[in-house]
């Protein structure tokens, strides 16, 4: 039997996070493991903040806080909004924990022992002002290659390459935005990556059906020629080089922060009191776990060479991933949501809006996965009003207000006819192909075929009609609300992966268990039986409206606090 590994890429410290990188790797993610739970999988979803590097140090600078002080707040503020958001993580660590400075030692250590890691001297900047050196994201200036003037030392964020300090055009301090630098000799470790870039080649070769964007940009990167990365860097706040003459200095974040995939998991492990949980089972030597990875397209790189790399040079049985996810950006009104400068929806503006299940269904129905999409205030409240309050929300409370009204709050003894024979077949048809899109992991696409689902529910109320034959056909007007209520059932199963708080809020009403979710209907014989699911009898509630419509008003009003003009933003992209 098939075990699955889900993770989704660090979400950084600095910060809470915008809706574009929650759609891009942690949402997507839940959705996904939510929907394999549902199918009786044996399934992990492992998270972490990645906490380590220059813009922590820089971040807690600006907070006056030490940065561990920083970091541990921070990490809770993210805790906090990813339960609050739903993402049902079986485990959201800390890249700073100390299994992974356990971890990175032992990768370090079996690198070096096979060759791919040596020593050597770099040019590096120098703050004159600050008396200090600039690694990587201390330095910002103009990328050499598309001319963006904010550029970081570490990668551009505009057009994505990756860069070192001294190829930035007029660089200047991040600290003190001094521009009185030199360039000074520093010694540091680096990973040969030179050398493993065939080998990288050759598994990338060997995965089956990755989205094109994720092979495209492995491809685009093993084709421009992959240079040895360094390792380590001048900061305190990291995990320290065991090494004479490294004093002072850290593993560079990106060969940290990968790494944590595996810690968070020994964490999880380690924290099972009953001793059961075993992580090297997933992660070393195993030949029953499926590992699927959730980010955007600007991770892409390292999670497609750097982190395999890694891998695959302690010689070592490391589970490698099977499949990576990768996403395109989602826009803000022609510019880029992005932490680093404030712009757009952020997590926890979200919440203060509206609750979580609303912006999960925009998202995961808006998801930027063929191309990059456009947040716009005018297609979510679209979203909300159509699809949640007028399609799902409207057939739940007229079927259940109705049936509440003619037959006591029960569902009704009754016999299916020719319309309810038509319906589990339609139905038995949607619903597998929905499951499929949920499979190949088509949020968007499956998102549609929800909707449809919930729209043939209501076309077929709307047909059957039964306020119209209370009087002169009871059998018939009984059979369509049994049915539609045990729709009401079949619904809110099915949407348990991107609305579970109101999947649970549905079934709760229907007097059920809100984790009743598998196993999930494959057939139209399956269907057919869970339209008749809830006996002659059962007792219900009707919920309070589970959706409420956004107003005309109130777009206008987020418009105008979170902006909505082009000229208004940044070019920043998401995940930055």
């Amino acid at each position: 039997m098939t075990r699955y590994l889900v993770t989704s890429a660090l979400p950084y410290i600095n910060g809470v996070k915008h809706l574009g990188t929650l759609i891009g790797s942690m949402l997507s993610a839940d959705v996904y493991t939510r929907y394999l739970r549902a199918r009786g999988e044996e399934v992990i979803y492992i998270c972490a903040t990645d906490e380590h590097g220059t813009p922590a140090e820089l971040a807690a600078r600006e907070a006056g806080l030490e940065v561990a002080e920083y970091c541990r707040q921070q990490h809770e503020v993210q805790a906090d909004l990813g339960r609050r958001f739903g993402l049902s993580f079986d485990w959201f660590g800390r890249s700073s924990s100390p299994s992974n400075h356990e971890i990175t030692h032992h990768f370090a250590d079996e690198l070096e022992k096979h060759g791919f890691i040596y020593e050597d001297s770099t040019e590096q900047l120098y703050s004159l002002d600050d008396e200090r050196f600039l690694p990587d994201r201390y330095v910002v200036g103009t990328c050499p290659h598309c001319g963006y003037p904010a550029a970081r030392g570490d990668q551009c964020e505009n057009c994505t390459r990756l860069l070192d300090p001294t190829d930035l055009i007029d660089p200047r301090s991040a600290i003190s935005g001094s521009t009185r630098l030199e360039l000074r000799t520093s010694r540091h470790l680096f990973l040969r990556q030179s050398a493993l870039a065939d080998e990288v080649r050759a598994w990338i070769g060997t995965r089956v059906g990755w989205p094109i964007l994720a092979t495209s940009i492995a491809y685009k990167w093993l084709d421009e020629g992959v240079r040895d990365r360094n390792i380590t860097r001048d900061i305190s706040w990291g995990v320290p080089v065991n090494r004479p003459g490294f004093e002072g200095k850290v593993f560079y974040v990106w060969f940290d922060a990968p790494l944590a995939y595996i810690a968070s998991t020994k964490d999880w492990s380690e924290a099972d009191p009953t001793g059961e949980r075993d992580w090297r089972s997933w992660w070393y030597d195993t030949d029953d776990v499926r590992y699927v990875q959730f980010m955007g397209k600007d991770n892409v790189p390292f999670h497609t060479i750097g982190f395999p790399s890694s891998e695959l040079g302690t010689r070592e049985p490391w589970k490698m991933v099977d499949y990576l996810k990768a996403f395109n950006w989602l826009d803000y009104y022609g510019g880029k949501f992005s932490t680093s400068h404030g712009t757009g929806v952020f997590m926890n503006d979200a919440l203060e809006l509206l609750p979580a299940d609303y912006w999960r269904w925009y998202l995961v129905a808006n998801a930027p996965e063929s191309s990059d999409s456009t947040f716009t205030w005018d297609v979510f409240a679209g979203a909300v009003n159509k699809d949640l309050a007028d399609t799902f929300g409207n057939f739940v409370n007229r079927t259940l207000t109705l049936t509440a009204r003619t037959f006591d709050s029960r569902v009704p003894e009754s016999t299916p006819g020719e319309a309810e024979e038509r319906l589990a077949a339609e139905l038995g048809e949607a619903v597998l192909q929905y499951e499929e899109l949920l499979d190949a992991m088509q949020f968007r696409r499956a998102a549609h075929q929800l909707r449809a689902i919930w729209a043939a529910g209501n076309a077929y109320l709307n047909a059957e009609a039964p306020w119209k034959s209370l009087k002169d056909d009871p059998a018939k007007s009984a059979a369509t609300l049994a049915t539609a209520v045990n729709l009401v059932r079949l619904f809110a199963i099915l949407s348990a992966p991107i609305i579970p708080d109101t999947s649970q809020r549905t079934l709760a009403a229907l007097d059920l268990d809100g984790d009743v979710t598998s196993p999930w209907p494959l057939t139209a014989e399956e269907v057919r039986t869970a339209l008749s699911a809830l006996s002659a009898g059962h007792r219900f509630e009707v919920p309070e409206v589970l959706f409420r419509k956004v107003t005309d008003a109130e777009a206008e009003s987020w418009r105008e606090r979170f902006g909505g003009h082009p000229a208004q933003l940044d070019a920043s992209p998401v995940g930055s």
